[in-house]
């Protein structure tokens, strides 16, 4: 089973920015999007570009390089080139801490 890791306090991430870190040796950016934290893998499914320097479009993001848009919340794409969604992970706050897992091989 897989573990939660730590990644952040609470407070650490601004409303409507992200964080990368790394969690299990796969990249994760983490976003704060009004107090509702979420977690997806930094990888653009349609050419495998990093997704976190893109634009925040309303609560999508926004790939820098051909501009897929993916739903930061549940990661389904808004906008092609893409057309797979980007991988989510659980993530939860404990005790002041952002916690994230990755669950893929449970």
């Amino acid at each position: 089973m897989a573990e939660w890791v730590n990644v952040a306090s609470v407070g650490d991430i601004e409303n409507r920015h992200s964080v990368i870190v790394e969690v299990d040796g796969t990249s994760v950016v983490i976003f704060n999007l009004d107090g509702e934290y979420c977690a997806l893998e930094d990888v653009c499914t349609h050419d495998g570009a990093e997704i976190a320097s893109g634009c925040l479009v309303g609560d999508a993001i926004e790939c820098p390089r051909h501009g897929a848009r993916f739903d930061i919340r549940t990661g389904a794409v808004e906008a092609p080139p893409a057309y797979e969604p980007l991988q989510t992970f659980p993530i939860r706050i404990n005790n002041g801490v952002i916690q994230v897992c990755d669950d893929r091989w449970d």
